[in-house]
């Protein structure tokens, strides 16, 4: 039986699922917390230390969460993921792919750099800079909102249609992270797709009971075809540009029909998406993950 750590500090209904679809494949799953391992470098032990595989390295990594912190924590626990990686342990998604869309800035400038469609946002620790951006953005008839750099599930987010909104302007963390509303027309709705090995999975519908679209704020899910091939192409496009091996994509269509990525993530929830479809996401995923040659070897010798 092969052995599979699920990085999460809270295994919940994503836990679940993974364990069982990995247990019907033959694996068995252990939870554990990046803020319990370490790197270990010395000749006579492991050179990465995980509990639960202090005798050997799993046989594959599934990242479902990277916990907060201080920065020296935040990069401990990344180069933990690299350090895997080095060593042939298959991880999923890798450290690269999460720096690379944990961190709202480095994503927004990527999908511009690779050509893909997302609002314009600004990045600055510059209080009277970002200030000045917003007071222009505001009288050209924009609205902006401002959002924490690493946060999840629409916590923290802020939105100033006006300059009297912006007696409450203020950074998150020292910096300010702002970008362009998009209006999506009489009704606040979103678009999540699901984009695994990448191709479109499923996809849904976000319809918020504010301005805010995501699950944890509350919107419902609608289900949508995946007939609409311009929401899937665009997912698509911005996971191949960010190079990761799964993906939620955040997609907003404006009041004229034309689309945008506002965010993509690496370690997405997928709960509201699988109360509205059919297909069993944790399958697709696990199938996915233990395509990886390593594991597919790693399977074949615990079978023997």
């Amino acid at each position: 039986m092969g052995r599979i750590a699920v990085i999460t500090d809270d295994p919940g209904w994503h836990g679940k699922r993974l364990r069982e679809a990995l247990a019907t494949r033959g694996h068995e799953t252990s939870f554990l917390s990046l803020t319990a391992c370490r790197l270990n470098v010395h000749e006579d032990e492991l050179p990465v230390v995980l509990p639960g595989f202090e005798d050997r390295l799993p046989d594959g990594v599934f990242v479902r969460g990277v916990p907060g912190g201080s920065l020296e924590q935040v990069i401990l626990y990344l180069d933990i993921l690299h350090a895997l990686k080095l060593l042939g342990v298959p991880v999923y998604n890798d450290g690269h792919a999460i720096e690379r869309t944990v961190d709202k800035g480095m994503t927004s400038f990527l999908l511009k750099r690779a050509g893909i469609t997302t609002p314009p946002a600004w990045v600055m620790r510059d209080a009277d800079m970002a200030r000045s951006i917003a007071e222009r953005e505001l009288r050209q008839g924009h609205s902006l909102v401002s959002k924490p750099l690493f946060g999840s599930q629409g916590t923290g987010l802020r939105r100033y249609d006006s300059l009297d909104d912006l007696s409450g302007f203020s950074d998150d963390d020292g910096v300010f992270y702002l970008q362009r509303y998009v209006h999506s027309g009489d009704t606040a709705h979103d678009f999540r797709v699901f984009v695994i090995a990448g191709k479109t999975v499923a996809a849904m519908k976000r319809c918020g009971v504010t301005w805010l679209n995501n699950v944890h704020q509350g919107a419902h899910c609608e289900p949508i075809h995946l007939e609409d091939l311009r929401l899937c192409h665009l997912a698509e496009e911005a996971v191949r540009a960010l190079d990761m091996n799964y993906a939620g994509v955040d997609i907003i269509r404006d009041e004229h029909g034309r689309d945008a990525i506002l965010e993509v993530n690496s370690i997405p929830a997928w709960k509201g998406l699988q109360g509205v479809t059919d297909l069993s996401i944790a399958d697709r995923l696990v199938d996915d993950f233990l395509s990886h040659p390593a594991l597919m070897a790693a399977h074949s010798r615990h079978a023997q």
